[in-house]
C-alpha cells in the first residue's frame, strides 16, 4: 500500500509569465479553487492522507497560509524547498527522509485528472506493494512530452520528447512507484537538459520487469 504521497510545486512558470512573477503557479484559481487543491485531491482520493509539498524558495509562506499542515482536511502536510528545478525525480531525492522504508506516489502540483472510475483506479494504483505504475494520456504534440510506446498492451518503450514519432501515448504528472525509487534514483544521471529524467527513472523499473 501507498500511504505517502508528494506534490511537485516547484517550477519556474515561465509560461504563464507575467502572472507567475509575484504568486506560484499552483497558487492561480482554477474554476472556483487554486490549482493546488486539484493534485492534492488525486492524492485524497488514492486513500493517501501523508502529504510532502515541495515548493521555491520564498513561497513556502504562501503555501502553509493556503494549507496550513493539512489538519483541516483530515491530512497531513510537510512542506520541502527546492532551490532550483532539476528534474521530477530529484522529488524523491528531497523527499528521502519522508518516504524513509515506504512506498510513494508522486504528482506535479499543476496537473488536472478527471474521468470516469478515476477513484476506483487510484485506489487500485496505490494498493501495489511492487513495482512503478504510470497514467498514460493521447495527446496531440507528443515531440513535447515523454511517451510509451505500447505493443501487445504493454509498454515496449519510453522516450523522452522523440524528434520522430513513437507513439502518442504521453505520461502523465502521476506516478506510483515502490521504495526502490530511492535506490534507482541515484544511478540517474542528467540529461542533456541538464536535468534528471522520469523517463530514465521508469525505464529502470522497465528493465528490472517491475
Amino acid at each position: 500500500m501507498i500511504k505517502k504521497g508528494i506534490i511537485l510545486a516547484g517550477g519556474s512558470g515561465s509560461r504563464l509569465s507575467p502572472l507567475t512573477k509575484s504568486v506560484n503557479k499552483q497558487l492561480l484559481p482554477i474554476h472556483d479553487k487554486p490549482m493546488i487543491f486539484y493534485p492534492l485531491s488525486v492524492l485524497m482520493l488514492a486513500n493517501i492522507r501523508n502529504v510532502l509539498m515541495i515548493v521555491n524558495p520564498g513561497q513556502i509562506d504562501s503555501f502553509k497560509a493556503l494549507l496550513g499542515n493539512g489538519s483541516r482536511y483530515g491530512i497531513k502536510i510537510n512542506y520541502k524547498i527546492q532551490n532550483k528545478p532539476r528534474g521530477l525525480p530529484e522529488a524523491f531525492i528531497l523527499g528521502k527522509s519522508f518516504i524513509n522504508n515506504d512506498n510513494i506516489a508522486l504528482i506535479l502540483g499543476d496537473n488536472f485528472f478527471y474521468g470516469q472510475s478515476l477513484a476506483k483506479k487510484l485506489e487500485k494504483s496505490s494498493s501495489h506493494k511492487s513495482g512503478a505504475t504510470i497514467f498514460l494520456k493521447k495527446v496531440a504534440m507528443p515531440k513535447n512530452y515523454g511517451v510509451a510506446k505500447i505493443k501487445k498492451n504493454k509498454i515496449e518503450k519510453i522516450v523522452e520528447k522523440p524528434k520522430k514519432f513513437v507513439s502518442n501515448n504521453a505520461i502523465t504528472g502521476l506516478y506510483f512507484f515502490d521504495n526502490d525509487v530511492c535506490k534507482y534514483v541515484k544511478k540517474l544521471k542528467p540529461s542533456k537538459r541538464k536535468e534528471l529524467e522520469i523517463t530514465d527513472l521508469i525505464n529502470i523499473y522497465k528493465k528490472n520487469n517491475k
